[in-house]
């Protein structure tokens, strides 16, 4: 019988350091996916110490779809059961298109976009086999918005949000569920990697804790689809359905235009 395990990616800090806790804390095996490894191995000691279930890592830079590959690969050897999926990976860029890194918004959307599609379309066929499982994938509350200075990402979020919602519907009679987390801003290190300190400035950011709480307290409510925090988030959400695109477009670039 397959062992069953939450996979976890983007686990090395932040938002998928603290879901790892979660899960381990109601005693479900790990499997912890992320580039830094020596972070990685430090949080399988403390998850070992403080729980008692097994975590095995893995060290893969899912910009390359060779090594996200590699992670279906490293699953069909153990035989493991994916039953959880949580696709956490992900940072933004805060530039003008014609002035961003084209390759470092390239890796983005590899990231953000193909490594979460790639690992939910494999995984998801073992659930539906087994009709069982649970897959999260992380959005924002970014991806209701069009954003001048930072096109890239809410645009990717925004795929996260409707192939989310896509599939939850085709997989209805199922008992697999998708869900897509749309967070509002909260503690972590994308506002470095994303240069997008203007948001945090004006927006007071939610813990990472609070955030993760939140995730998987509804994920274990199995609920589906989209779930937006904090309530500020949602009136923000559903921005667009009472004013012009225009109008919606124009605001969201004034809060991360630079004087």
């Amino acid at each position: 019988m397959e062992k069953k395990f939450t996979l976890i990616t983007g686990a090395s800090s932040g938002l998928g350091k603290e879901l790892a806790k979660l899960y381990a804390k109601d005693k479900n095996n790990l499997l912890l996916v992320a580039r830094n490894l020596d972070s990685l191995n430090k949080l399988k000691e403390e998850v070992d110490s403080l729980y008692k279930v097994e975590v095995d890592v893995l060290s893969k830079d899912l910009s390359n779809l060779n090594e996200v590959k590699e992670i279906k690969d490293y699953v069909l050897k153990k035989g493991y059961f994916i039953n959880n999926l949580v696709n956490n990976a992900g940072f933004g860029d805060t530039k003008d298109f014609v002035d961003m890194d084209i390759d470092f918004n390239i890796k983005l959307n590899e990231v953000n976009i193909n490594a979460l599609m790639y690992l939910t379309h494999f995984f998801l066929k073992d659930m539906l086999k087994n009709d069982e499982g649970h897959i999260i994938n992380v959005a924002s509350v970014a991806g209701f918005l069009p954003s001048p200075h930072m096109s890239t990402y809410h645009a990717s979020k925004a795929y996260i949000i409707y192939l989310t919602e896509a599939i939850s519907e085709e997989i209805k009679k199922s008992k697999v569920k998708v869900l897509a987390v749309c967070p509002g801003p909260f503690e972590s290190n994308f506002v470095n990697v994303a240069h997008n300190h203007k948001t945090f400035e004006t927006i007071k950011p939610m813990t990472t804790e609070y955030v993760a709480k939140k995730t998987y307290k509804v994920s274990l409510k199995g609920k589906k689809i989209v779930y937006v925090l904090p309530f500020k988030s949602k009136l923000l959400s559903i921005a667009p359905r009472f004013f012009t695109r225009k109008f919606v477009n124009y605001v969201a670039g004034k809060t991360l235009e630079e004087k």
